[in-house]
């Protein structure tokens, strides 16, 4: 796993620091902030990894910052730490996209399952985020009569039949079928029709 970093967030200096020591022992790197409104100010959105919140904090609560986080585009898993009351709402923000919740006092080994959990997870995003970059950086350089082709080879319409519903030669066609495959990087009707399937499926393969 390229990048294993997590952010906590915790006004309790004994949780904050029980967890950074957890979390070395296994490898882990990780920041940590004693209030919500101090990791606002650091928030980039270059930052990669997983987020540890309080769900109750002095000042702006976890729950609060989720939300401020989600506003800006913030797209790590997020994993709650609740007290026993909290539940209700660490369940909701369950709804709203968070990664889990965990309830204090909390086991030592379920938390850093989680949390690796949550690392692959966004790593894996990262993956599917940069795929579905490199294929529409292909599409960008297909002609428009070269979309038009390719339209037709995802119908499964042979050279011929697009050669008349473009009203131009199949040798034309043939060439722009060329230019697609290569532009696209695919070998065939097939692997072109299983890139685009998973491209619009939000998960693009390599």
């Amino acid at each position: 796993m390229k990048t294993r970093q997590v952010y906590l967030v915790d006004d309790d200096a004994a949780i904050r620091d029980a967890l950074a020591w957890l979390l070395r022992s296994r490898g882990i790197d990780s920041r940590a902030w004693s209030t919500a409104e101090s990791f606002l100010a650091d928030y980039n959105s270059a930052m990669s990894g997983c987020l540890i919140l309080d769900i109750r904090m002095v000042g702006m609560t976890g729950a609060e910052l989720y939300d401020q986080l989600l506003a800006l585009g913030c797209a790590m898993p997020t994993i709650f730490l609740t007290g026993h009351g909290d539940v209700p709402l660490a369940v909701k923000t369950l709804k709203r996209g968070a990664f889990d919740f965990i309830e204090k006092p909390f086991n030592d080994n379920e938390l850093v399952d989680r949390i690796l959990a949550a690392l692959q997870q966004e790593e894996n995003q990262r993956g599917l985020d940069a795929s579905r970059t490199q294929i529409e950086e292909r599409l960008a350089t297909l002609t428009e009569r070269e979309q038009e082709v390719m339209a037709c080879i995802l119908a499964g319409k042979l050279n011929k039949v697009i050669a008349d519903e473009l009203q131009i030669a199949m040798r034309t066609v043939e060439v722009h079928r060329a230019h697609v495959f290569e532009k696209m990087k695919v070998r065939s009707a097939v692997e072109l029709a299983q890139l685009m399937s998973a491209y619009r499926a939000g998960k693009p393969r390599q």
